[in-house]
């Protein structure tokens, strides 16, 4: 430890340019220091809901079914109704019956994964930390400013206002990252729509100040780590937007901090997690992997 100097490994990791997926692939045992969790307990990993002797065993985040939200006004105000609770005692909920179609969902997660799992050549292409790029690969955005890396890689769309041409995406998941935009995108605005009328506003007054003008896709990947107990995959954080929608595999590992207790998000198969920012924050009375953000 006393020869430890991580701005110099920092750099080397860096300077890979492979990533967490890189390391794994070499064989490690031990994870690097500068992934190494300061002052990490157990009770990280805990989360309430999965504890026998806890009061809040199966606790749930909110499933909203958006089926007939549509076609009849009563069935509409009755899901505006569970938004605008959910938000407030929440900050996060699920939505089933949503419009994007499940092949469409199996296939994002395979295309991220075959992004991933490339060869390093392919996948050092896209590598860079400007963030005027429009389609990025790295691991950790605040590398150089967080005080331990998390254990994940990260493929960034920037796909609105001004998306990347067709040619500029990865081959590896480029139909499937059109594809999934452009049905997310539509469920979006839908979202927006419910938040509005949640807060007694007309349906598309988030949507004509332009809340949804910026869009992007954000693909974390978390090899296997030799080591889970010494690190994170992601550090805990809320979002910098107005909400973020999730779309998990069904390996789980999501978590939310709800009256100061972890609680797990288990997979629903079919549901997309909707996890309100920071930006919507002061409008509605709230808290607190593949990820599109508005």
């Amino acid at each position: 430890m006393a020869n430890y100097d991580r701005a110099k490994d920092l750099k080397a990791f860096d300077d890979t340019k492979a990533g967490v997926k890189g390391l794994v692939d070499s064989g490690i045992v031990h994870i690097p220091e500068i992934f190494v969790t300061p002052a990490l307990t157990k009770n990280e990993f805990s989360a309430k809901n999965l504890d026998p002797d806890s009061n809040v065993v199966n606790v749930q985040i909110p499933v909203i079914d958006l089926k007939g939200m549509n076609g009849d006004d009563f069935r509409r105000r009755r899901i505006v109704e569970e938004v605008g609770e959910a938000c407030k005692t929440w900050g996060f909920f699920q939505v089933v019956n949503h419009s994007v179609p499940q092949h469409v969902m199996d296939e994002m997660i395979s295309g991220v994964k075959s992004f991933n799992e490339q060869s390093s050549e392919k996948k050092m292409e896209f590598y860079s930390r400007d963030n005027l790029k429009k389609v990025k690969f790295n691991s950790n955005f605040d590398l150089y400013s967080s005080k331990a890396a998390n254990w994940r890689d990260s493929l960034t769309c920037v796909m609105a206002p001004n998306p990347p041409t067709k040619d500029e995406l990865p081959e590896a998941c480029r139909e499937e990252l059109l594809q999934y935009s452009e049905h997310v995108r539509k469920l979006g605005h839908t979202i927006f729509e419910l938040l509005a009328e949640a807060l007694g506003l007309k349906p598309n007054h988030l949507l004509d100040m332009d809340c949804a003008k910026g869009q992007f896709i954000i693909s974390h990947y978390y090899p296997p780590c030799p080591e889970p107990n010494k690190t994170l995959g992601i550090t805990k954080h809320t979002d910098p937007d107005f909400f973020t929608i999730l779309l998990q595999d069904q390996i789980g590992g999501l978590q939310i901090n709800h009256q100061n207790q972890w609680i797990d998000i288990h997979p629903v198969t079919g549901a997309l997690v909707i996890n309100l920012g920071d930006l919507l924050q002061a409008s509605i009375s709230s808290r607190s992997d593949l990820l599109f953000m508005f």
